[in-house]
């Protein structure tokens, strides 16, 4: 059987594969976007479709490039109600709200920060608040669940047969793992749930076969490996390369800020600051906000580059877009805005200049002061790494070559369960640019921000009071 390795990459807006040498030479990459739809009144994934399309690429890869394993990184907050062989409820999108009248009991449930490391959050980013929907309101499908599946293990099983958990899903914000105790919360115990979750492999373990049906009508045999929460990976990837002691800035849909020096009474639950959970179990201080989305949002899809100059001009019309334009984050309780008028490339250049100004905050607020490791689509953008290092004059701002922390760390978990590790530090540093005037950009926008901020939660406690 080949070592050549398949890494599916499942985001919440794109899915990727990745074909991996045994020697971590990037072989072969392909996209397409996952496709979300309607059914009985609750937003799903199309599961068969993506899986049709994991299926012909994986044939065609096995083929081309020999492939002999099968690995998944995926994003959070998502999971499966299985029996058998049998899906019993399509994968749930985490960007819907729970009805009311279901949120009102469940969120009184939920466990104290201080035993999950997870707030109170909104729509299904706390995927133990989906879970009780679909208990509620398919409660034949709940009953006849055999497991609740995580993201990647739902691959797992649908091609291995196997269900599993793993440890960096279950403890990635989900109210349902305690950090601390390496074990279910106590809601899980409360709502009777603890055997509905299966054993827990870590991840990139040798979990089973898939056979394979190529083109020519014959089919071979493949190793499937235990999959992993994306963002975890990617910080499993630097450690495993021999970085220590850094902030990792992972970047995709999300922004998501891990630092494992971060104390844990440092976390704001007011800020979406979390505990995430290390592919080995070990709790992970982290804080993250909606950043790709945001961009996509505030910059209307602009996919070209940025200049320099369109930076410049619009921090010297002072035009900021102030948070939120996405759930979670920092700053939950503001309604995103641009402070002036701009429209094309000033606009993705205010819409840059949001990321930075938040992934800077972020930093501060996670204590970040040491090694800085960008990582994903930011990481791509000179212009916005270099600008991140000079507003950190005190830290070192790194990035990958390769770019893709989830998959590559998903293929490093992989390749070592097979007892070999083909990566190295690729890293590189990122020089600071010398962009005139963005320290004060910086001090004003989080005056702005800061006061937007003040006033909202003034208002809602002046609601409160009037209740």
């Amino acid at each position: 059987m080949s070592d050549a390795l398949a890494v599916f990459d499942l985001g919440k807006t794109n899915s990727k594969l990745f074909v991996f040498a045994p020697n971590g030479v990037l072989l072969d990459e392909r996209r397409t976007k996952p496709v979300w739809k309607e059914f009985r009144g609750r937003h799903v994934l199309d599961d068969e479709r993506l899986f049709a399309w994991m299926s012909s690429e994986l044939a065609d890869v096995v083929v081309v490039h020999d492939v002999g394993g099968l690995m998944v990184s995926a994003h959070g907050c998502a999971f499966a109600l299985v029996r058998s062989a049998e899906l019993l409820h399509p994968v749930l999108d985490y960007e819907q709200e729970i009805p009311p009248s279901i949120a009102r009991v469940i969120d009184p449930m939920l466990p104290d920060f201080s035993e999950t490391y997870t707030p109170w959050l909104p729509l299904g980013f706390s995927i133990a608040r989906h879970i009780y929907w679909l208990k509620q309101e398919e409660p034949r499908a709940f009953a006849d669940a055999e497991a609740i599946l995580c993201y990647p293990q739902y691959w797992g099983w649908r091609f291995s047969g196997r269900p599993l958990a793993e440890w960096s899903y279950l403890g990635a914000h989900s109210q349902l793992w305690a950090p601390l105790k390496r074990d279910f919360s106590s809601l899980v115990d409360r709502l009777g749930w603890r055997d509905k979750f299966p054993e827990i492999e870590p991840a990139g373990a040798v979990i089973g076969e898939t056979r394979v049906a190529l083109p020519d009508g014959s089919s071979r045999s493949i190793r499937v490996h235990n999959g992993v929460h994306d963002s975890n990976a990617a910080l499993a990837y630097y450690r495993m390369t021999g970085l220590s002691g850094f902030t990792l800035v992972s970047t995709g849909t999300w922004v998501i800020i891990i630092n494992l020096d971060c104390p844990l009474d440092a976390l704001d639950r007011e800020r979406d600051m979390i505990a995430n959970v290390t592919v080995n179990g070990e709790p992970a201080p982290s804080l993250r906000f909606m950043g790709g989305r945001e961009y996509d949002l505030i910059s209307e899809s602009w996919n070209q580059p940025i200049s320099q100059q369109a930076v410049e001009r619009v921090m010297g019309r002072g035009i900021f877009a102030l948070p939120s334009w996405a759930a979670g984050g920092p700053f939950p309780e503001t309604s995103g805005k641009i402070v002036g008028d701009v429209e094309g490339e000033d606009r993705a250049a205010v819409a840059a200049l949001y990321v930075l100004m938040m992934t800077d905050l972020s930093l501060d607020l996670i204590r970040s002061d040491n090694l800085l490791v960008v990582d994903g689509g930011l990481a791509k953008i000179d212009l916005l790494t270099a600008m991140l290092a000079q507003l950190r004059p005190a830290q070192t701002v790194i990035h990958s070559e390769m770019s893709e922390g989830s998959a590559t760390g998903a293929a490093a978990l992989a390749f070592k369960a097979l007892g070999t590790m083909p990566f190295r530090d690729e890293t590189v540093p990122v020089a600071a640019s010398s962009v005139p005037g963005l320290e004060a950009y910086r001090d004003r926008w989080r005056e702005l921000a800061g006061n937007a901020r003040d006033a909202a939660r003034a208002e809602k406690t002046a609601r409160e009071a009037s209740l």
